[in-house]
């Protein structure tokens, strides 16, 4: 019988007892793969990363000479593998099967609480995997677009924090966490109108006279904000939480994106004040932008953003993916696409991966490098499921270039500061790393789909320096576990891995 191990197991184990103790056992059965899962995912990072405290690696990487003497070794890396592969890995003689009692016999800077966060997303992966029909699920149908979100159960592919929701209890995941298939009733906050900044057109439905309605997490409400005043709630708005957690989808309404101010995966993630206000011009730019397009690519309008002035009380409203569908057509997110048959047949993938390198690189050119990992892009599917269009979603961490915008007549001003630069290296970074190694690696699983997916795809494109550099550098990544141990370092840090075109 598997036992918990590690604090953050024991903590899950024992929560888990008293909310709900019919899925101790199928929790404690899933946390040997569920370690592997996020050893994986470490594995790729200490492979990889430019680790100050890594001095050499063999030229197959399966091998690491550390700066106090240590070697640690374990299977030859492939950076594109999902799944769980990697089992165990030994530290100078000591085998270790555990990510989190790994990081902390490294004894790195800022390791402890690394290895904390390890610890609660294993923990949290065995909880999701658990609570999951034995049955192969169906494909979704009519407005039930949020159980595509749930599929996504072991979070995102090459991220050691994959599932780590530090600050929610096991009762909270159960009841907020999209892949337990929860309703969560949003609360709607009475707040003054001349108290707030409201980007874009607020409806009509979330006013309350001279009050806007504003969505409220109950998480936030319950951890993070005062209690509401004299007159309390104004009602609730039932919602399926989404893949973000915090973005959750209104049945046949928009989708509401909240201020939630938890970890998740790598940071706390609030809406910032120039988000809300800035809105509206960032999501007319995008739909200006995808007129170019030729119907190739869909942008979600930003419909209204409202804040009272600070990052933890704010809310925006976008339209759903699914209105780009079509009879007979389906908009399914592509890091759900793992979870359905597709992905097996290379073809289709060869497919997929023309299309979405067509469109990104288009956009490219335009000046707009999207962040298109497979939480923010969807694939529209006809009726034979084959792909046609794509959805792209949340502009936010796009960046864009004026000086390409410019050569194609693209008005690219009043955007915020923050996402504009003409550096060639930041706009393929930002494309490449989200789209190549993170979507189309993630839906291909391995380094030889990956390849033989680009290869077929590559040759149908119309030539240009970006797809040059594509075909010829080094993948661009985020050093995903390099930014949680540099906690005094702002902004994302990358690393390359190898091209499988190469």
């Amino acid at each position: 019988m598997h036992r918990p191990r590690t604090p953050a197991e024991a903590e899950v184990a024992e929560e888990l007892a008293a909310s709900r103790p019919s899925l101790v056992p199928r929790f404690t059965a899933e946390l040997p793969g569920a370690r592997a899962a996020v050893l994986t995912r470490l594995w790729r990072s200490l492979t990889y990363e430019p680790l100050p405290w890594v001095e050499r690696r063999g030229p197959d990487r399966a091998a690491l000479r550390l700066a106090d003497g240590r070697w640690l070794s374990g299977p030859v890396p492939d950076p594109y593998a999902t799944g769980g592969y990697v089992t165990a890995v030994d530290l100078d003689g000591v085998a270790h099967d555990d990510p989190a009692g790994l990081m902390a016999a490294l004894r790195v800077p800022h390791g402890a609480a690394f290895a904390r966060e390890l610890g609660h997303s294993a923990a949290s992966l065995a909880l999701s995997r658990a609570n999951q029909e034995p049955s192969a699920p169906e494909w979704p149908q009519g407005d039930r677009e949020w159980e595509w979100e749930r599929r996504v159960v072991d979070g995102h592919p090459f991220h050691p924090n994959c599932r780590s929701r530090l600050g929610f209890s096991v009762a909270e995941q159960l009841a907020y966490a999209p892949e337990h298939g929860p309703l969560v009733e949003l609360g709607l906050l009475p707040v003054r109108a001349e108290e707030c900044l409201v980007g874009g057109d607020w409806p009509d439905e979330l006013r309350d006279g001279d009050r806007l309605l504003v969505p409220v997490h109950p998480w936030q409400a319950a951890h993070v904000l005062k209690p509401p005043g004299e007159g309390g709630l104004a009602g609730v708005l039932p919602a399926r939480p989404l893949m973000s957690l915090r973005t959750l989808a209104v049945p046949g309404g928009p989708h509401v994106k909240t201020a939630l101010s938890a970890r998740l995966t790598s940071s706390v993630r609030d809406i910032s004040v120039p988000s809300v206000t800035g809105a509206g011009v960032l999501s007319a730019f995008g739909q200006r932008v995808v007129e170019r397009m030729d119907g190739l690519l869909h942008i979600t309008r930003t419909l209204g953003a409202v804040t009272d002035g600070s990052p933890e009380l704010a809310a925006l409203l976008r339209e759903s993916p699914q209105g780009f569908a079509r009879a007979g057509e389906r908009v399914v997110p592509v890091a759900a696409l793992p979870a359905t048959e597709l992905p097996s047949s290379p073809a289709w993938l060869a497919e997929f991966a023309r299309l979405a390198l067509t469109a990104g690189l288009r956009l490219l050119e335009l000046g707009v490098a999207l962040e298109a990992h497979g939480q923010n892009l969807l694939v529209v599917l006809d009726a034979e499921n084959a792909p046609v269009r794509l959805v792209y979603r949340d502009l936010a961490d796009i960046r864009v270039s004026p000086a390409r915008a410019a050569r194609h007549g693209v008005d690219a001003s009043g955007l915020p500061d923050r996402i504009r630069t003409d550096d060639v290296t930041a706009l393929r970074r930002k494309l490449f790393g989200s789209l190549v190694a993170g979507a189309l690696a993630g839906t291909a699983g391995s380094a030889a789909a990956l390849r033989d997916a680009l290869a077929p795809a590559v040759r149908r494109l119309p030539p240009g320096p970006d797809l040059a550099a594509l075909c010829q550098e080094p993948l661009p990544a985020k050093a995903l576990t390099l930014m949680r141990l540099s906690p005094g370092i702002p902004g994302d840090q990358w690393t390359t891995l190898r091209n499988p075109l190469v």
